[in-house]
């Protein structure tokens, strides 16, 4: 059924969590990503690692599973997943929908410059082709990279149109 929520009973660390993606969304919602290291999901338009996102809507110790199985839970779930370096995204669903925010991370294959396009507006820090963090404010996403100890290749503001984009003045 395209429009029942999903809801999974899963079994982590010996206890029996019944997840649903409002669950995660709610767990999340003024969590900041923590840097990529290897394995992600994508969640609205940003990339977790896979035991960030069940920490947070488990409360377990992230010692307690493994990354395969934080990553597994989650796509049975219908989230995107992926692997940090590789273009193609693992997906259990048709990628188009993610907690009503459209998710272009989820297409294979997917070039920097359409993962950026939610991000208008915003500072962001990029490193081998990969988005680390997006922030309102060059100094809050500073903070997150010295926070981490990440180094970029790249910062900058994402152009909020294609005018803006192209630096001509208006006539």
């Amino acid at each position: 059924m395209a429009g029942k929520p999903r809801e999974r009973r899963v079994r982590i660390a010996g206890q029996v969590f019944v997840l649903g993606k409002r669950d995660v969304s709610y767990a999340l919602r003024s969590t900041e990503p923590e840097p990529i290291t290897s394995h992600f999901v994508v969640v609205g338009t940003r990339r977790f690692p896979p035991k960030q996102v069940i920490s947070a809507v488990t409360g377990l110790d992230r010692a307690d599973f493994t990354t395969h199985q934080a990553r597994r839970t989650l796509m049975r779930l219908g989230y995107s997943a992926g692997r940090r370096g590789v273009g193609a995204l693992a997906s259990t669903s048709s990628g188009t929908e993610n907690d009503g925010v459209s998710d272009s991370s989820s297409v294979a294959g997917e070039r920097l410059a359409d993962r950026l396009r939610p991000l208008a507006g915003q500072w962001v820090a990029i490193k081998d082709d990969d988005v680390l963090h997006a922030a309102d404010t060059p100094q809050g996403l500073v903070g997150w990279l010295g926070e981490h100890g990440q180094k970029a290749d790249s910062v900058f503001r994402v152009p909020e149109d294609d005018l803006a984009a192209t630096g001509l003045a208006p006539l």
